[in-house]
Formats: structure tokens, C-alpha cells, sequence
């Protein structure tokens, strides 16, 4: 009998030929999308890019694809808004989902975000992000030897999803048994941000924000009467507050700590699945850079360039503006297509190849201007050390199954990875 062996990670095609994606580009829809975008987006993007860069995608909102154009609206937060009220009242109503996504850091505008940012920053400074790695890099160690026990694993739930709950909820300080729910309610939360969510999305998503702030209401009672360090417990910071007294109200305060969990779980969880699968399809990056370690820094940035955990972002314009000669009144909502940025070869050469030791690299994967990620540093730190220790301990992993994608647009990772560890 013909055995035909594990299934293997093949490099999936980047474009289509030119008739197809100029109707591509033509009919492209973000709230119908086609069932193959979800599998690979990048020949649509691809094709958007070339035939219609600054698509328009409704009567007041348009898609940008382009990495000059994505840098131009990151650079003008002013007339770029990133306050989310307009659009998501009608999309949420007036229920939890819309109070955490409209007082969250990241879909505000100054002076909320300059306040919430602040403080968040100053707890993850550089002493507090060094802090985290030794303990971190034992309890990745302790990862891998439960999963070389079992000879084969999965990659997202052995590794990549519990990577960020622990460091995070380190971070947080949340007791270790009390960490079990975090993730379900991370991915039906961020679930709701999808171009077209369902009923059912937008109803799971409403219950885990009430869970979810159940649960913190709890925790947060506790941190009052016993505060850890604000130096290094970025909750203990967030309820003191600033030195000069500046403090959050109770909702900023449990809407900001759940943007902590789900930004920082979603973009490191599909950093290191993304980047580990990515390896399999680059057989050759994968020795180079098992070959040279040192290059896992440039790697993990081309991790996030090439396969980008949050594929789209979104503004609102704040008064007329023009881009790619596309003139936008006030009121236009701008879709960032993130993912097509990171392969435009007006700003990356080769863009669709993988490449570990790739310079200049200018991705816009943690976005840029007064948004970058607050958390960028400890994504980096979590991806490098978490790719190069399962490299170093499990160096022939290979599929030992279909890898199944999540089948989201807004967010690219991977719900199930199977692997053979080879060992």
C-alpha cells in the first residue's frame, strides 16, 4: 500500500493573471467576501492594489492598499480618526460590545488615548518587558516538554495561544487558575470586528464582555486591597494611575485591561503560528535560519511582514481629505489593508517571498504614528523567544494534519496547527 505521508506546507499562489484580477479588483466586496480570500488574501490584494489602490467600497468608505498611502493616514491622526462611535453604534448598538470597542485604546482619539496610553506605557517599560523573559523562557521550556512527551502537538493550542495568556496574565498579575476562559472570550470578542460579523458573532461576543468584566470587576477589587508593584503589575498602574493623580474611570479601567488581553493574546498567538508555518513553506529560510540564530530578530520581523497577524485597520476622516488623488469628505471610513501593504513592492523587494534576513524592513504589522502597539516590545520578545526554542528543541516538525485557518479577515492566524515533532 502507497503511503503518501504527512501533508506538507506548499507556498500558496500570490497573484492572479491580469483579467482575473482586474475583475477581482472590480467586484471586490469586504462584506461578501469569496471563501478563497479567507485561505489567501494576498492575490486579492494583489490585484486591488494594481488595478484600484484606493477601491471604493460603499458610498462614504474606501480601501487602501498601498503602503505609501496606509503611512500617509497613520501620519495624520488628526484628520485620520481613530474613534469608532459613528461606525459602530449601528453595527453593535448600544450594548457592551460597543462600550469596550468605543473606550478601548485603540478605537480612541486624544486625550482618552494619550491618557490610557500613558499610563499603560509607563508599566511596560524596558525593565519591566526583561523582567518577563526569564520566566518567560521557562515556562516555554515547560511547554515543549509536555509536547515532546506526547510526540506530536498542536502549535496554536500547545504553544502559540498559551504563550500570551501567560505572559499577559503575568503581567497582570491574574492568578494561574484563573486563566482558563481568557482566550474563548479574546476570540468572540475580536470575532465582532469582522467586515460583516453574524448574529451569532455579535450575541457571543456581547456575553463574553459581560463575563469578562465580571470577572475583572472581581480582580480588580482584590488589587485595590492588596497593590502589587506599579512599577512591574500594569493593573496596580492602571488603578493608581499616573503620578500626578490622573486616574481612569472603573469602565476605561475594565474596557482597557480587556484591550490588553485581546490585543496582546491575538497578534502573538498568530505571530508564532504564522511564522512557524511560514518556515514550512520556506524550507530553505527554515535552515538559514536554524543555521545563523541570530537572525531571529529580522526574522520575526518578517514573520509579521509577510504574514501579518491583524490584516486590516480602520479611520474615519475628520475633515476633506485627498489620497491617491481620491478626493474623501469628512465622515469617510478608511479600511487599512494592512496585509497588502506588507506586500507592496513599491516598499519591499521580492515582496511575496519570505526572507529571515531581510533589512529595512519598514511593516506596518504594529502600525505606526501615535498608534503603534503600546505592546510591541513583548510581542517581539514572545515571538523570538518562543520560534527559536521550538526550532532549537524540535527542528524536523512537520505537519501531521491540515492546518486550519480561522477564517477571519480582519485577523490572519491559524485555529488548529497539528505537527509532528520528530523526535
Amino acid at each position: 500500500m502507497q503511503s503518501h505521508g504527512p501533508p506538507t506546507a506548499t507556498r500558496p499562489p500570490v497573484r492572479f493573471d491580469a483579467d482575473t484580477g482586474a475583475a477581482v479588483a472590480k467586484s471586490f466586496d469586504l462584506k461578501q467576501l469569496p471563501a478563497q480570500f479567507y485561505d489567501n488574501p494576498y492575490p486579492y490584494f494583489h490585484a486591488l492594489r494594481e488595478a484600484s489602490p484606493v477601491r471604493q467600497t460603499g458610498p462614504d468608505s474606501y480601501l487602501l492598499t498601498r503602503h505609501a498611502d496606509l503611512m500617509a493616514v497613520y501620519k495624520d491622526s488628526r484628520t485620520f480618526s481613530s474613534d469608532k462611535k459613528a461606525e459602530f453604534l449601528p453595527k453593535f448598538g448600544n450594548g457592551l460590545l460597543y462600550q469596550h470597542h468605543t473606550t478601548s485604546l485603540i478605537f480612541n482619539d486624544p486625550p482618552l488615548h494619550t491618557r490610557v496610553r500613558r499610563i499603560i506605557a509607563g508599566a511596560l517599560n524596558p525593565r519591566a518587558v526583561a523582567d518577563l523573559e526569564p520566566p518567560m523562557i521557562a515556562m516555554v521550556d515547560g511547554l515543549l516538554d509536555a509536547m515532546a512527551a506526547k510526540g506530536q502537538a498542536d502549535v496554536i493550542a500547545d504553544l502559540a495561544a498559551s504563550v500570551p495568556i501567560e505572559v499577559i496574565g503575568n503581567l497582570l498579575a491574574i492568578p494561574h487558575d484563573r486563566r482558563g476562559p481568557l482566550r474563548d472570550w479574546s476570540l468572540a470578542i475580536l470575532g465582532a470586528l469582522e467586515p460583516q460579523p453574524t448574529a451569532g458573532m455579535l450575541e457571543t461576543g456581547e456575553i463574553a464582555v459581560r463575563d469578562f468584566l465580571d470577572y475583572l470587576r472581581e480582580l480588580v477589587a482584590d488589587r485595590r486591597l492588596q497593590p502589587g508593584n506599579p512599577e512591574r503589575d500594569v493593573l496596580t498602574r492602571l488603578i493608581q494611575g499616573e503620578q500626578d493623580g490622573e486616574k481612569l474611570s472603573e469602565i476605561e479601567l475594565l474596557q482597557n485591561c480587556i484591550f490588553i488581553l485581546n490585543a496582546g493574546h491575538e497578534t502573538t498567538t498568530n505571530l508564532i503560528g504564522n511564522g512557524l508555518y511560514g518556515l514550512l513553506e520556506w524550507p530553505e529560510e527554515k535552515a538559514r535560519l536554524m543555521a545563523d540564530p541570530r537572525l531571529i530578530d529580522s526574522a520575526v520581523e518578517e514573520f509579521l511582514r509577510y504574514d501579518s497577524p491583524v490584516q486590516l485597520g480602520n479611520r474615519v476622516t475628520t475633515a476633506t481629505a485627498t489620497l491617491g488623488g481620491v478626493e474623501m469628505p469628512a465622515g469617510t471610513f478608511v479600511t487599512l489593508a494592512i496585509a497588502a501593504a506588507n506586500r507592496d513592492p513599491a516598499a519591499f523587494t521580492d515582496p511575496d517571498r519570505l526572507d529571515v534576513g531581510r533589512s529595512a524592513n519598514r511593516h506596518v504589522a504594529f502600525a505606526s504614528g501615535v498608534h503603534v502597539c503600546v505592546g510591541l516590545s513583548i510581542a517581539r520578545m514572545e515571538g523570538r523567544v518562543a520560534i527559536q526554542r521550538f526550532l532549537k528543541r524540535f527542528p524536523n516538525y512537520r505537519l501531521a494534519g491540515p492546518a486550519v485557518r480561522g477564517n477571519r479577515a480582519r485577523f490572519r492566524g491559524f485555529l488548529t496547527m497539528p505537527v509532528d515533532l520528530g523526535v
